[in-house]
């Protein structure tokens, strides 16, 4: 697969690494013991069960006068290309919301309260199998709600009914109070105030607000407040969610404290943009959500500092139906901060020289030293990515792969696969100047003599190829039962268990002096 094809496929692609000690001690778990086997008459074969197909059907809150909202049938398991044949009973609706198929009647007969319909899907449909547009009626009552039944059938899965609910709620409307585009300003290691705010612009006292931020990995957020969850910090310190009891009558707006912020690090790359996008939810409107992008529930741990808070906020806490923003689109921001600077650095590739008998299972650990003096990693728009493309030798064969890792040569998108002669490794977080990032493969030495391959980093920063401080150490070599000395550019084999190491592929970050330790992990897009 070429690169830009592999870049698509894998955009947004987060990548998690195995951290392991200095020494890996312990022996496997004991297997449990098992029931010698008994002699028994032959009996017929037992039909395969069909497996069963996991199938998501979103729930709704919808108001009158309000607008239509998508309620989507996906299939979150293996997406069989082939008809599937839905039925969709609205018997527990039709009393105050209309449900129809969004694609139009073609796809549908309709009997009463039941539509049947017929979906064909191919490989490349994705996880939606098709959507259905729901609407309050004008003269629904707040409060009510009720279920749509989706009966989905598919020759080779186990048929299966879902539920979902659609739930008639009070119309408000939020809207960003900065607009739709916020731009900002800083330095490496200077505080920057995010001023966000919030409008009422309709004509419903709005009950309780949900503040979704989705920022830029490397824009640091200042605090950790208790009535926010995050999430795990060790992928992710960029998205929470904060949750406000507050009211907001019609007409008022609100603002974040003064507290709220983030910080760029001093040794980020510069000068750098980094994107955040913030979202302004009712509690409705923000579990709909959550039940589209991600597990419904919590997001992760809440913080432990002091609470955020709202400025000039109504203190009432009167209780109220649920409620539904009917313009979602006017309380999105998107957030650019500008930060000034020159601060880059440099990479140094790290090969290895392997040794061995023919037949022989042998570990090679190849990647790359953050020479800094910026780190490298995702960070912002400009930070410095590091693919890291592993030519293997000739005479050998990967049988175990990190799973940070894809094979150059292969279509399928098959993290890990063993086998292959190219691969492109890369991990999240952010490196810091003196910190190693090694790949841990498992070779397979089938022939005698010496053979190389090589290692090559494919620096980037933003949208395309960025040279380091230093492009002449990009490059280090692999050595199989080399027959002159060592090779300069290697990262040395330690004394860790050929066996384990050999049968588990794993990514290691090691620090410069030769000690490990937990580098920042943040999500990061796999790129070659």
């Amino acid at each position: 697969m070429s690169s830009p094809a592999l870049r698509r496929r894998l955009a947004g692609v987060a990548v998690v690494g195995v951290l392991v000690a200095t020494a890996v001690g312990g022996a496997p778990a004991a297997a449990e013991p098992t029931a010698a086997p008994t002699e028994s008459a032959p009996t017929a074969a037992a039909p395969a069960a069909l497996p069963r197909s996991d199938i998501r059907l979103h729930s709704v809150t919808v108001a009158p006068g309000g607008p239509r909202k998508w309620m989507s049938v996906e299939q979150r398991g293996r997406n069989y290309a082939g008809t599937y044949v839905m039925r969709v009973d609205r018997s527990d609706v039709m009393a105050f919301a209309d449900v129809r198929h969004a694609n139009g009647p073609e796809l549908c007969t309709t009997t009463g309260p039941v539509l049947d319909c017929s979906v064909t899907t191919d490989s490349d449909t994705g996880t939606e199998l098709f959507s259905l547009l729901v609407t309050a009626a004008a003269d629904a009552k707040p409060g009510r709600r009720g279920e749509v039944v989706v009966t989905v059938t598919e020759p080779r899965i186990a048929a299966g009914s879902y539920r979902a609910t659609v739930t008639v709620g009070e119309g408000v409307d939020l809207v960003s109070a900065n607009g739709r585009d916020l731009r900002l300003d800083s330095s490496l290691g200077a505080r920057v105030d995010v001023p966000l705010a919030v409008s009422n612009r309709g004509t419903t006292t709005a009950h309780g607000l949900r503040l979704y931020v989705s920022g830029s990995l490397g824009f640091t957020p200042s605090k950790r407040y208790k009535n926010c969850e995050y999430e795990d910090p060790s992928l992710d310190d960029s998205t929470f969610v904060c949750e406000f009891a507050d009211s907001l009558k019609p007409g008022e707006t609100v603002r974040v404290d003064s507290t709220f912020g983030g910080t760029v690090s001093t040794d980020s790359w510069a000068p750098n943009l980094h994107h955040s996008h913030y979202s302004w939810f009712t509690p409705a409107d923000w579990e709909e959500h959550q039940d589209r992008i991600r597990k419904p529930g919590s997001i992760g741990p809440r913080g432990t500092d002091e609470a955020l808070t709202l400025v000039k906020v109504d203190e009432m806490r009167a209780r109220s139906h649920p409620q539904t923003d009917i313009d979602g689109f006017s309380n999105d921001i998107s957030v650019r901060l500008t930060v000034a600077g020159d601060m880059r650095g440099d990479v140094a590739a790290e090969g290895a020289t392997v040794r061995g008998a023919v037949g022989a299972t042998v570990p090679m650990r190849v990647g790359y030293l953050n020479n800094g003096p910026a780190s490298a990693g995702a960070n912002g728009q400009g930070g410095l990515q590091v693919p890291t493309h592993v030519t293997l030798p000739d005479g050998v064969t990967a049988v175990s792969v990190p799973t940070s890792c894809l094979d150059l040569d292969s279509d399928e998108y098959a993290p890990g696969k063993p086998g292959g002669r190219r691969y492109v490794c890369q991990i999240g977080g952010t490196i810091s100047k003196g910190e190693r990032v090694g790949f841990e493969f498992g070779l397979r030495l089938d022939r005698a003599g010496s053979q190389t391959g090589k290692v090559k980093l494919h620096t980037r920063s933003g949208d395309g190829p960025t040279a380091d401080l230093d492009p002449d150490n990009d490059t280090a070599a692999i050595r199989v039962n080399p027959t002159g000395g060592g090779a300069g550019g290697e990262l040395p084999i330690t004394g860790t268990s050929t066996g384990l190491l050999a049968g588990t592929g794993l990514l290691l970050v090691v620090a410069g002096a030769g000690g490990y330790l937990l580098a920042r992990r943040r999500q990061t897009r796999f790129i070659a």
